[in-house]
């Protein structure tokens, strides 16, 4: 009983100084946002934001943060957003990125790029993630135990994000054809997605916001197998879902200079002309509010006028 006891205190210990010490490294990397390079950026990122100041949030893979440009939406309809997009993003991720952001933030819709409902390491690397994202998101100090290194080493600024967006105007044509040839086969979904899929739309009927399942244009991620199955699966939960790779005319998409890397992921041009339909769709379906003229978000007017020169420079 007393090696029990020992045992116990022990661990109540360490939960008390991890705790405690996560709680510090997070204020810490709220700070330094802005700094903070790979997959643990959008974490601290998110949490930096004004409370209560993004009205849409953006979850997903790199298709997310390379085909959703949130001042875009902003200069255009004057929607508060932000992308929580990963290189990769697994559905743990996924999860607890959207639990990390309400954590500060009310959206009234979350907008889910679908490209990661198909990612499947197989059942012994989704448990590993599953308790490493768990552990991550309830101690701070495991998901930014590098911070040490800018707080010492001096801050190195990353890659030019402008509220989760990535500026890339190179062009690398896609040309093999049509990839969306109709068919009435159905790819199968990872059991690991839809334990998840439950848990994300649970978080957003708590919180009161409408989840809203999008397909990006991505000839090498999409097929219409993987279109029939998400559909099904909205159609079953009660979603919205829009594949954006049915509407590449509709959208204006020419592969010859709007793919970034040969149909992996849009460039700067292809995003604009997605971007462009998702703000319409959104102010017309959902009941956003126009922030442009509120004095609350000037700071969003500057970082519009810093992000237009930023496209007109990749651009020329």
């Amino acid at each position: 009983m007393k090696i029990v006891k020992r045992l116990i205190l022990f661990f109540l210990i360490l939960a008390i100084l991890l705790a405690g010490c996560s709680a510090w490294i997070h204020a810490e990397a709220v700070k330094l946002a802005d700094f903070i390079p790979g997959r643990s950026r959008p974490f601290a990122s998110i949490a930096a934001e004004r409370k209560d100041g993004i009205d849409v949030i953006v979850l997903g893979d790199s298709e997310s943060y390379t085909s959703v440009s949130p001042m875009q939406l902003w200069k255009e309809q004057g929607l508060s957003s932000y992308v929580c997009g990963q290189p990769g993003q697994k559905i743990q991720e996924t999860y607890f990125m959207l639990k990390t952001a309400l954590q500060s933030q009310s959206p009234k819709v979350v907008l889910m790029e679908t490209n990661l409902m198909f990612r499947d390491p197989g059942p012994v690397k989704n448990i590993q993630s599953s308790f490493a994202e768990t552990a991550r998101y309830h101690f701070p100090l495991l998901r930014f135990h590098n911070l040490w290194k800018l707080m010492f080493d001096g801050k190195k600024p990353g890659e030019a994000v402008y509220k989760g967006f990535s500026i890339r105007s190179s062009v690398d044509p896609f040309d093999s054809g049509d990839y969306m040839k109709e068919t009435e086969e159905v790819q199968e979904m990872p059991q690991a997605v839809t334990f998840y899929m439950e848990e994300i739309m649970e978080l957003c009927r708590r919180s009161g916001a409408e989840l809203f399942l999008v397909s990006a244009p991505s000839p090498k991620n999409y097929s219409y197998r993987k279109h029939n199955a998400i559909e099904n699966y909205a159609k079953e939960k009660g979603l919205t879902y829009v594949d954006l790779n049915l509407k590449i005319k509709e959208l204006g998409i020419t592969w010859q200079k709007d793919s970034y890397d040969k149909g992996d992921h849009l460039n700067l041009y292809g995003a604009q002309k997605v971007t462009r339909w998702l703000g319409t769709y959104l102010k017309q379906n959902y009941e956003l509010t126009d922030h442009r003229n509120d004095p609350a978000y000037e700071d969003w007017n500057e970082l519009s006028k810093k992000y237009e020169e930023a496209v007109k420079k990749a651009s020329a």
